[in-house]
């Protein structure tokens, strides 16, 4: 009913979101501050911009008659009146030092993520393309404003790309699993209802508030929904099948299947919100902007996985594993057997073979470097990634997006003292370029551009933005009256801002995560244990990621939140099978099974579980790197292959290697797994659950 009422009505997640980075930058970093002035002193030219290359088709050099057909390109874009194009102009000093390549640059009135603006830089395209056509020059348009365009599409087609392959995974893995079609479909329709009813709340959250979403969250809401969604769905379809192999109608097998899991499914979906609930605490608006939308999701997922998934498969009762018949069966499950009962016999051994491979690829990460090139995250094919290439070939890189200096207040009009500032800028290592200073019409500012030797997205150009540059432009300044700004600096600020959320966001996820686990499993010793497998896991899946990026790829450094969405998505949604694991453990205990033996059975019964659910999960991630986008690319990559390191590493090896060795330590000091609920219980079984065995059902 909530679905058919309120998407309707609802706006569009793409309308509230936004992929410029840089604009979340807090206010009280300088990049932020010296945007404000920008905005009050230069407000015609504080928009996006962007930059046409123009070279000839044999990339041979300019010839005279080229550069005034390029002055008829800059006449005829002038003449077009292209809606919130403000500026279009060249000169003899955008002419490349190997005279191959003229700029062309554009300003217009809006920043970068404005449809309108976007809708501009489609018209320009075309209108360049029809002014040159005849000609042997050829143009490409590149620069923020392009590169924002490019992005958008990019992320609008890694969507669809990314949204028909997982929901295609999640039906084969599905339908593999149980051989019924019903299975498989169930859980992908009503997963696509929930995500429908997030994006429609969220969109309409942040019209209400006012607020803008990062634009990677649609495709990230689509797999951990459906990720997430899927793995809760399996926890309760592999207990509601044992139940009714065991003999009981399907009412009060899926009773039992709630009872049974209902708790872990609860207190897994608890430790994810945690964890995103601490974005809340990020200086970046962009990450605490993804808070609302995965909150809302895991919300109604929850919600969805206690009410609605139990209910339908009450009323498809047998006939949800149509029409195969092997759900009447003891699966033979061989391989889990063989490695439970080799847990029980010795679980230092398999700790020994475990812990160290994880630990190896955990000193990968010690070689961890976040590279803020966000060019490079865009599909090669696009125009503003080969206009880049073709920027760079023939102009210093910083051309791109040239670092300004801002100069407020009595100093904008001191003509000495600016060109002091030039001066002492202009002696920068790695400075490439200083212009003269331009001062504004109202006489209360001036802007200096300063282009680098480096891609303005590169370290090295965030080093020098951040350090020499800011200490040179502030060298015997009042504080306040030079402001160094532009996306170089506004990168610089957010890898500082980064950097702090780190040490903020971090611990106090990790913190909550703790309390969840402790009231869960009322144990002090059963927490600490997870929080240290969460921590390896989180090493080892970031230096996975650094020894192929890095290492194979030979890439200059690894997306620069890599960290913190691994921390996020590996360990909080990583847990789900680490608290089904433990909580099955605790049943096998309390079943009168001493700790060997506990763990015997509960690999043998939890790690199909736990192997499948990490399978699909993994999958759905995986299924980000067939967007073409290299931010998603890497994450895709990065998450799934943290998730089998969880799910088969943690879950279902180590974990219950552990717990077998601690022995009843483990449940210190509550030693809840001595309880006799489970037998108490009007909806459990007699005694132990490898006594069930296969009981006739009549045939359907």
């Amino acid at each position: 009913m909530a679905i058919a009422v309120i998407v309707p009505i609802s706006p569009k997640l793409s309308e509230v979101t936004s992929a410029d980075q840089g604009s979340f930058v807090p206010g009280s970093y300088e990049s932020a501050k010296a945007n404000v002035v920008a905005m009050k002193h230069f407000a015609a030219g504080s928009g996006a911009t962007a930059m046409f290359v123009v070279r000839r088709t044999d990339r041979a050099k300019l010839t005279s008659a080229d550069r005034v057909r390029i002055g008829k390109l800059v006449r005829d874009l002038k003449s077009a009146s292209i809606p919130r194009v403000t500026a279009v102009a060249t000169s003899d000093q955008q002419l490349s030092p190997n005279k191959r390549a003229q700029l062309v640059s554009v300003d217009f009135k809006g920043i970068a993520h404005d449809k309108p603006v976007q809708n501009a830089v489609k018209t320009l395209r075309l209108k360049a393309r029809a002014s040159l056509a005849g000609s042997n020059l050829s143009t490409l348009l590149t620069g923020e404003a392009a590169i924002q365009t490019d992005g958008m599409d990019a992320a609008q087609s890694a969507i669809k790309i990314v949204s028909i392959a997982t929901i295609a995974l999640i039906i084969i893995l599905l339908g593999a699993v149980f051989r019924g079609p019903l299975t498989a479909l169930m859980p992908v329709v009503a997963i696509a209802g929930i995500y429908s009813l997030t994006t429609a709340l969220l969109a309409s959250l942040a019209k209400v508030i006012g607020f803008t979403l990062d634009d990677n969250l649609t495709t990230l809401l689509v797999v951990v929904l459906f990720g997430i969604g899927t793995d809760y769905v399996l926890f309760l379809l592999f207990r509601y099948r044992e139940r009714l192999r065991a003999g009981d109608d399907p009412k009060t097998a899926i009773i039992f299947a709630i009872a049974r899991v209902g708790q872990a499914i609860t207190s897994s979906a608890l430790v994810v919100m945690s964890a995103f609930l601490a974005l809340l605490l990020s200086s970046l608006g962009s990450m605490r902007n993804m808070a609302p939308g995965f909150l809302i999701a895991i919300s109604l997922m929850l919600l969805a996985a206690l009410t609605l998934i139990p209910a339908l498969l009450t009323l498809m009762g047998t006939h949800a594993f149509w029409p195969s018949k092997g759900w009447k069966k003891e699966p033979d499950a061989k391989v889990a057997r063989r490695v439970g009962k080799f847990i029980g016999r010795r679980p230092g051994r398999m700790a020994l073979i475990v812990a160290p491979l994880l630990i190896a690829l955990a000193a990968g990460a010690l070689f961890f470097k976040a590279d803020y090139d966000i060019s490079s995250q865009l599909p090669s094919n696009t125009e503003s990634a080969k206009g880049f290439t073709a920027l760079k070939q023939s102009f210093p890189a910083g051309a791109l997006n040239p670092t300004l200096v801002y100069v407020a207040g009595a100093k904008a009009t001191d003509k000495a003292g600016l060109n002091r500032i030039a001066k002492r800028l202009r002696a920068v290592k790695g400075v490439a370029k200083v212009a003269p200073a331009q001062t504004s019409r109202d006489g209360q500012a001036a802007v200096i551009s300063v282009e680098l030797k480096t891609s303005p997205y590169d370290n090295a150009a965030l080093d020098l933005a951040g350090g020499p540059l800011r200490r040179a432009a502030h060298a015997s300044e009042k504080a306040g009256t030079v402001l160094v700004g532009g996306q170089t600096s506004a990168f610089a600020d957010v890898r500082s801002a980064l950097n702090r959320d780190y040490g903020v966001v971090f611990p106090v996820a990790a913190l909550m995560i703790a309390l969840i686990l402790g009231i869960v499993l009322r144990s002090l010793i059963a927490p600490i244990v997870l929080l240290i497998a969460v921590v390896l896991g989180f090493a080892a899946t970031l230096g996975a990621s650094v020894g192929v990026f890095q290492g194979v790829e030979g890439k200059t450094g690894v997306t620069f939140f890599l960290p913190l969405m691994v921390y996020l998505f590996v360990i909080a949604m990583g847990t789900d099978y680490n608290i089904l694991m433990t909580t099955r453990l605790r049943e096998e205990a309390r079943e009168g099974n001493d700790p060997r033996k506990s763990a015997e059975l509960a690999v043998e019964h939890a790690a199909p579980t736990v192997v499948a659910a990490g399978i699909i999960l993994a999958g759905t991630f995986a299924s980000l790197m067939l967007g073409g986008i290299g931010l998603l690319s890497q994450l895709g990559f990065t998450i799934a292959v943290g998730i089998a390191i969880v799910s088969f590493g943690m879950a279902a090896l180590l974990i219950p290697s552990i717990a077998a060795l601690l022995g009843h330590l483990i449940w210190w000091p509550g030693h809840s797994d001595t309880s006799t609920e489970a037998e108490s219980s009007p909806t459990a079984e007699p005694r132990s659950l490898p006594a069930l065995k296969p009981q006739p059902v009549p045939d359907e």
